[in-house]
């Protein structure tokens, strides 16, 4: 909050002074800006400017008016997939003079519901929500009592909430096809913990394709968490299998898992796509120039998050609409690493 050396913080009295003009033209200056005249507004402006006044949001609130704010509640911002959807959403409502909060729940349920709740006791316009599990009735409960809620990389299956995702299943089993396309046999599908949706599904699309090609082997493999150090430890483990009882190929569950197990194959010797080739899943900005440029499944990061924002937007503007679902391909995008 900005203070004057001598007194208490800045307040709407003290832009009237400065601006020679009364309490209540300066509020509605704030609120009914269609109220003053326009030489009137010039002068406030210029106070507010002098002074370095921020208006009260609190205040704001209690006059019904909106925050200006909307909340991202995402799996894992710092994953550079989260981060370019929240770049993008932001993007889009900035540009419709809203700002953006981010939070990172590491799929919990708890800390979901920790995020929604501080949104919604400061009143957010509207809420992005990556959900961090399936029990969506929690949102579905929130949306009906008023708050514009829009699901990232999750669908309804109820159809009551606004989504925007992605064919994961096809996703998954594109990267696989290829592998099988380019003659490998024994396939190792690098996951994350059990019950993340989108990553069990790109599992299935594996199935799919290795269900309909005789003769393949497909192994799966779990690790605590899709980064990039889990993802340096698988490598290092199928490093020090006999190669006879190696994987030629792996689908990560994402591109950080991906690179961290090519580190790990790398480092202790083998050599990536020669002895085993490795795909990944979201196309982020370091697949491209990794040490070994990552084969992967591009998710339209930017895409996804305009799309949530432009649907958000929607609902903030009109409160209660029906919902509606995006639902976008997913594209393989072939490198060195496969």
């Amino acid at each position: 909050m900005n203070r004057r050396s001598d007194e208490g913080p800045i307040t709407i009295y003290d832009v009237a002074r400065q601006a020679e003009v009364s309490v209540a033209s300066v509020s509605n200056f704030l609120n009914w800006p269609d109220r003053v005249s326009a030489a009137m507004k010039e002068r406030i402006a210029a106070a507010i400017d002098s002074l370095g006044f921020v208006p009260s949001m609190a205040a704001r609130q209690l006059r019904g008016r909106p925050s200006g704010i909307v909340g991202a509640s995402f799996v894992n911002a710092s994953n550079p997939y989260f981060g370019g959807i929240a770049t993008a959403v932001e993007k889009l409502v900035a540009d419709n003079g809203l700002a953006v909060v981010v939070g990172s729940t590491h799929e919990s349920a708890v800390q979901q519901k920790r995020f929604l709740d501080l949104f919604e006791q400061l009143r957010f316009d509207g809420v992005v929500v990556s959900p961090s599990d399936d029990d969506l009735e929690p949102l579905r409960r929130r949306r009906d009592q008023g708050t514009p809620i829009v699901l990232v990389d999750h669908e309804d299956p109820e159809h009551r909430l606004s989504s925007v995702s992605l064919d994961h299943r096809e996703g998954g089993r594109l990267a696989a096809q290829h592998l099988l396309d380019a003659g490998r046999r024994r396939l190792l599908f690098a996951a994350g913990p059990e019950g993340v949706r989108q990553v069990e599904r790109r599992l299935d699309g594996c199935r799919l394709a290795v269900g309909q090609t005789p003769g393949v082997y497909l192994e799966i493999v779990r690790a605590p968490d899709l980064d990039l150090a889990d993802g340096t430890a698988v490598g290092l483990r199928l490093a020090d299998l006999p190669p006879d009882r190696r994987p030629d190929a792996v689908v990560a569950g994402n591109d950080l898992h991906a690179i961290g197990i090519i580190a790990g194959l790398t480092s202790a010797g083998i050599r990536v796509p020669d002895d085993i080739a490795v795909v990944g899943y979201d196309d982020i900005p370091f697949a491209a120039v990794a040490a070994v440029p990552l084969t992967t499944v591009r998710q339209p990061i930017a895409e996804i998050g305009t799309a949530a924002a432009r649907l958000l937007l929607d609902e903030i503007a009109q409160p209660g609409r029906t919902s509606r679902e995006v639902v976008l391909a997913p594209e393989l995008v072939v490198r060195a690493s496969a």
